[in-house]
């Protein structure tokens, strides 16, 4: 793998947003989930994409190596905002992918920049969640409030992963040192989980800006995914013009960190079959 640096770039309100540069061939952005940043998320993947693409692994704004915005900012339109600024300034069409929320800043970023040539993503919660669901998450946010101002962030990365992690997932991650890794973005993820309850700016999965997306678009999911993940499906397909949606055998929603190479192996055959433009 070649790697080239640290790429910047800065958002709309002046917030400098970075990320590595690992690898060769067509440019690549990826997006992070809700705990990660460019720095961890996308570890177990590089090895499978950098031999086809020049990876950019950006950091939304206050974590890995993008600074934190002054005054603090993280409402979902900044957030997009920021992934809008990274791929517009690589330069030429880019492919673009998203894990978790990072999926949903991504199709965001897609109706928004006519940089992104086709935009991926892994279980973007882009669906309305069940009034159980809204009841766990509700519990889940008390107790990560109580865990932070203890300064327990470990396990406020724990309280925010076990909603919907499999036992297995948990277990998994939990040998990986996963959670204590996570630790240090909990409070911003505190901070974006809040402004998306409380439904701060515009929403980038509301339909009139999911039907702004002109490139294709490739919905992923694992086999064992959770039905509030799975259903984002029908809601992409009713107003995104150009989707695919694959299935990844054996994994949920921590496939990607956890089982990389099916994934992978999915992202690749999507990106090189993506109309390149001249």
């Amino acid at each position: 793998m070649d790697d080239h640096g640290v790429h910047r770039a800065i958002s709309a309100d002046g917030t400098e947003i970075a990320g590595r540069v690992i690898g060769q061939g067509p440019p690549l952005v990826l997006v992070h989930g809700g705990l990660g940043d460019g720095e961890l998320t996308w570890r177990g993947m590089l090895p499978l994409l950098a031999d086809r693409f020049t990876c950019y692994t950006m950091s939304t704004r206050g974590r890995g190596l993008s600074a934190a915005p002054s005054p603090a900012d993280y409402t979902l339109h900044r957030l997009v905002d920021d992934v809008v600024a990274f791929v517009d300034s690589v330069g030429g069409p880019v492919g673009l992918a998203g894990y978790s929320s990072g999926g949903m800043y991504a199709l965001g970023a897609a109706a928004r920049s006519a940089a992104v040539r086709a935009v991926a993503a892994y279980e973007p919660p882009v669906l309305a969640a069940s009034e159980e669901d809204r009841q766990r998450f509700a519990a889940a946010a008390a107790r990560l409030e109580e865990q932070v101002a203890d300064g327990r962030l470990a396990d406020g990365a724990r309280t925010m992963i076990s909603i919907v992690a499999h036992d297995d997932e948990l277990a998994a991650l939990t040998a990986a040192g996963a959670f204590e890794e996570w630790a240090r973005n909990v409070p911003v993820g505190r901070q974006e989980v809040r402004h998306a309850a409380a439904g701060d700016g515009p929403n980038p999965i509301a339909p009139e800006a999911l039907a702004r997306i002109a490139a294709p678009v490739l919905f992923l999911h694992g086999s064992r995914a959770h039905s509030w993940y799975r259903n984002g499906a029908r809601h992409l397909a009713e107003h995104v013009a150009d989707l695919q949606v694959g299935e990844v055998p054996g994994v949920g929603h921590f496939g990607l960190l956890l089982e990389p190479a099916p994934v992978a192996d999915a992202l690749v055959r999507f990106f090189e079959a993506a109309p390149r433009p001249a």
